[in-house]
């Protein structure tokens, strides 16, 4: 599965995690105030800030719904009156952008409408978000991939065959840079309903790079999402939910965006491959497992006995193996209380194997390696 590139940006499985800042309606119909969100997403150390791009009017019309959710955010107001309030004005785009780019961060959008591609292609954007509520909108989806930009897309409010379908659909249309984005299109959303193991599957069964739109609450989701492979992870930005907006109570706030960035990367890197072999710092701790010790003065031809030995830490004696062998077994040479038995005290039928590591687990009279750490309690 090969990566892709936003603005230069690599996206896979084998690079950190995207971190996509959504601004939404967070601004709150300032401009000042979206461009603050701009430099608390930068401030932040996430990747992209993304817009969307729509008015009221090519998306619905006055009177066309009413919502009526009681566990709805926006019980009562009609879908003309939310998109007004949400939507950011087109003429802010460009000072958006421009701000975005000084500070480092991509910055794209999602289009509602044709129309919404046309601006944006005039303001040069590097890729396109499909909204889940737009994921089988054809015509759109069509005039994005004719831009031959990389597309992300949400898969929210789409059950397997519509995805199948419109996915179909958009390589069809000549889309070869895609992400799909595991999405649940409530808001807030439950994390029992983020089903994020979905992630491995989509993966699988799309044969592109997948990430998570999140809309639950706090990061563990997507911290989570970031373990099981998500390479791009997009969350709604707020200056403080405090202050309202249309989308405050869902969104993180600055502080937690940026525990958002540093714990995906910490998840991304820890995921790490599959391997049973010891680091070289690991196997520097193996001298801190146990070996078998004297438990008191013994002499030459002494027969040990289970109270004459103890298996204790360091490793610097034979391995625990061989504690059952050695019992019954005469001394070679005399052995002082605290002094690792080693194998040319006793005789055994099987010489003990060496073992991998650092630590001397023969029992021969090996140089002891320097501890120079202090040994876990673990």
């Amino acid at each position: 599965m090969s990566s892709i590139s936003i603005a230069s940006r690599p996206i896979g499985p084998e690079h950190r995690p995207f971190i996509i800042a959504e601004m939404s309606g967070n601004h709150n119909q300032s401009l000042d105030r979206a461009l603050a969100i701009v430099d608390a997403a930068a401030e932040a150390g996430a990747a992209a800030i993304k817009l969307q791009t729509y008015t009221a009017d090519t998306i619905t019309m006055p009177g066309a719904y009413r919502i009526a959710d009681g566990d709805s955010l926006w019980r009562g107001k009609e879908l003309h009156q939310l998109y007004q309030e949400a939507y950011t004005p087109w003429e802010w785009h460009q000072p958006i952008m421009a701000r975005a780019q000084s500070l480092g961060l991509v910055c794209f959008s999602s289009p509602f409408d044709e129309t919404a591609v046309d601006f944006l292609e005039s303001l040069g954007v590097p890729a396109y978000k499909i909204a889940s509520f737009e994921n089988e909108h054809y015509p759109l989806m069509e005039k994005v991939v004719r831009t031959g930009k990389p597309i992300l897309m949400s898969t929210g409010v789409i059950e397997l065959p519509d995805l199948e379908e419109s996915v179909a659909f958009l390589r069809t249309c000549g889309a070869r840079d895609l992400v799909l984005l595991k999405c649940t299109s409530t808001y807030p959303a439950n994390a029992e309903n983020a089903n994020l193991l979905t992630i491995a599957d989509m993966r699988a069964r799309f044969g592109c790079s997948v990430g998570l739109s999140d809309h639950t609450l706090g990061i563990g989701a997507a911290v989570a999402a970031v373990a099981l492979g998500a390479c791009v992870i997009e969350k709604h930005l707020t200056l403080s939910r405090t202050e309202g907006g249309v989308d405050a109570a869902f969104s993180l706030e600055p502080d937690e965006l940026k525990a958002l960035v540093t714990e995906s990367e910490r998840a991304w890197h820890a995921v790490g491959k599959v391997s049973y072999t010891l680091s070289e710092k690991e196997q520097k701790q193996t001298v801190f497992k146990r070996s078998i010790y004297a438990a008191r003065d013994l002499n030459t031809g002494h027969i040990l006995k289970p109270v004459d030995v103890r298996v204790i830490r360091p490793a610097l004696g034979l391995h625990p193996r061989h504690f059952h062998a050695v019992l019954g077994t005469p001394l070679r040479r005399g052995i002082g209380k605290g002094e690792p038995l080693l194998a040319d005290h006793v005789t055994l039928e099987t010489a003990p194997a060496r073992p991998k590591g650092p630590a001397s687990r023969l029992g021969t009279r090996d140089p002891a390696p320097e501890i120079s750490q202090t040994p876990r309690s673990a």
